[in-house]
């Protein structure tokens, strides 16, 4: 880039209507000052100043790629960059070349870990993930140091969706297993019967990207295909012509399942011993997801009894399996080496796709596809860190309190203040709410830089409205309320009076609350997990249930009841440190005062 005493550029960094732009003044003697502000307070220093040297602004960025990438990616690198293709280096190797590197690129194969962005000593920029997961990467001190870290999560969909097809066919008709057979020299037509797929009913669980594609295809070969997950939007599946279901109503009604849901604690093992037993016996199952999404000896033993009568898997738990597995060398599994994306065409499209984004990237430019949060001023963060604990916890609650199948698609944000709109910059709040609406079902890592993208991407309008209070501005806000507007609700008390699911919290000393669910008044702290129990306001109820947990060994932190007028209806609110066993809860909701409660993980 060439510079001069008097040149200056000015680019928009986090496009808002509200913030100024950042500016960028170049000279030959002095070093590069950048200055970006992310609010409209004003603070008595900038809010993020990054110096450079200039020594080289006349050269290239140097690019690292660490593992193979396709041709057409390196060529879009090279025309912008210096581009070191270095494979299969050791972690010290890596540590060693990467102080002269300002991006990196990696595959599965290479872990970025803490030690790689201490030893760039400051100067790697951004880590590109040619593929969707992450796992390698150490999000946290990439954040800490500075590093944007991007990934490409597109361009493998069809491939990915055509394999799951390739894996239903085949499994349907012993495809792998009969190959087998005819070049042991065997031929078993008897023994290798298969199933037709016209007329069966197919429950595609997660109706992402994949998801959505592989419904398409289905329905093409005849199927009628459902579908599971809480943040499709009902008109795309209509779409398509498939029927948003509940978890437990795909479960009972499928003959064949197909996974294509994101690895997270909530469907860790989602597929285990108690959801098999929910199954149509002679189940057939489909994996191009993850592998973890399987309790893999609870399919073993499902095979065995006959509940699952085939499956087809290309991702496992560990990767690759150990020697011996029984779930690889069962007779009536089909599996592939982790496959989906392994098309010529989807591997140039994740070269062009991750070489877009770093070379974006270095530009100065946001990617869409970022997947860790941008530095925040400190002074800023300080002061709205107990309410970005609180916008995540809302969003986390009242998603948790959707019913499946519902979809969820208007979310409005209210937030309460005494200060004027230009001092309250809301976009790291509601990025917090769009975090916690989304995360506990997907693999996104949702932050400042891609909060709004995400929550587009997936048919999610997220509003926002102020209303402005009397008194003093020394707090940035007053309270934060989250509605989901169109939705049904596992507890039909969330419901407010105008028919949204309605949480809303405030900061007391520091600590998030929970002060409102519903048209009920409460007040927890938003600390460990939630149990919320409707009930008719009798006395006894409060001991009972606070036994009932003692007796499990459970933990309550808080409890508050908050009630329409004595002797009515109340909702009890309790705070508990553990999870408490599924005999637990029953034992609460066989209470005959209690007339319904739901269990809340934050």
């Amino acid at each position: 880039m060439a510079t001069s005493a008097s040149q200056t550029l000015r680019t928009s960094f986090l496009r808002n209507p509200t913030s100024s732009s950042a500016s960028l003044s170049l000279s030959s003697k002095n070093p590069l000052v950048f200055s970006l502000p992310f609010c409209r307070r004003r603070l008595a220093a900038p809010c993020l100043v990054v110096i450079l040297s200039a020594e080289r602004l006349d050269a290239k960025p140097t690019v690292l790629v660490a593992e193979k990438l396709g041709e057409a990616g390196l060529d879009l690198l090279k025309e912008f960059a210096n581009v070191d293709c270095s494979y299969n280096l050791s972690p010290e190797e890596l540590c060693t070349k990467i102080s002269l590197c300002d991006a990196l690129i990696v595959r599965s194969g290479t872990k970025v870990s803490r030690e790689v962005f201490e030893s760039s000593g400051g100067r790697l920029k951004v880590v590109g993930r040619a593929g969707v997961g992450i796992d390698n990467v150490d999000l946290g001190a990439a954040t800490e140091f500075g590093c944007l870290v991007v990934n490409a999560p597109t361009a493998n969909t069809v491939a990915a969706a055509e394999h799951g097809i390739a894996l239903l066919t085949a499994m349907a008709r012993n495809v792998a297993q009969a190959d087998s057979s005819v070049k042991a020299g065997k031929w078993l037509r008897n023994k290798y019967v298969g199933v037709s797929l016209v007329g069966k009913t197919l429950a595609v669980m997660g109706f992402g990207k994949v998801g959505s594609e592989v419904a398409r295809r289905a329905k093409g070969l005849g199927m009628h295909v459902i579908a599971h997950d809480p943040y499709a939007p009902a008109d795309r599946a209509r779409a398509i012509g498939v029927e948003l279901v509940s978890f437990d109503e795909a479960l009972a009604t499928a003959d064949f399942i197909s996974l294509h849901m994101p690895l997270t604690a909530a469907t860790n093992k989602v597929l285990n011993d108690e959801t098999f037993a929910k199954m149509k016996k002679g189940v057939r199952i489909v994996n191009v997801a993850r592998g973890g999404v399987i309790d893999e000896d609870a399919l073993v033993r499902a095979l065995d009894s006959g509940i699952v009568a085939q499956a087809a898997l290309d991702v496992f738990t560990v990767e690759p399996p150990p020697q011996g597995n029984k779930l690889v060398l069962h007779e009536r599994v089909t599996a592939t080496p982790h496959l989906g994306a392994s098309t010529m065409e989807a591997q140039e499209g994740v070269a062009i796709e991750i070489a877009e984004a770093v070379v974006g990237a270095l530009k100065g430019e946001l990617a869409a596809t970022a997947v860790n949060a941008p530095m925040v001023p400190a002074e800023v963060l300080a002061e709205l860190k107990p309410y970005v604990e609180l916008a995540e916890k809302l969003g986390r609650l009242a998603v948790q309190l959707v019913a499946g199948g519902s979809g969820v698609k208007n979310v409005k944000v209210s937030y309460a203040s005494a200060r004027a709109p230009d001092d309250l910059d809301t976009r790291l709040l509601r990025a917090m709410i769009t975090k916690g609406l989304i995360e506990p079902i997907s693999s996104v890592f949702v932050n400042l830089v891609n909060a709004d993208f995400t929550a587009k991407q997936r048919g999610l309008r997220i509003t926002e409205e102020r209303t402005i209070l009397d008194g003093s501005p020394e707090n940035p806000l007053d309270s934060i309320q989250v509605q989901i507007a169109n939705v049904e609700s596992k507890f039909a008390s969330a419901i407010s009076d105008s028919g949204e699911i309605k949480v809303e919290g405030r900061v007391k000393d520091g600590v998030p609350h929970l002060t409102r669910v519903g048209s009920f008044e409460v007040d927890v702290s938003l600390e460990g997990s939630i149990i919320l129990c409707r009930q008719v306001d009798q006395p006894g109820i409060i001991g009972l249930v606070g036994s009932i947990l003692g007796e499990e060994n459970v933990n309550v932190s808080f409890m508050s009841v908050g009630r329409i007028a004595p002797r009515k209806q109340a909702v009890m609110a309790i705070g508990v440190d553990d999870t408490p066993r599924k005999q637990s809860l029953k034992r609460i909701g066989d209470v005959p005062a209690i007339e319904e409660f739901v269990f809340l993980k934050l």
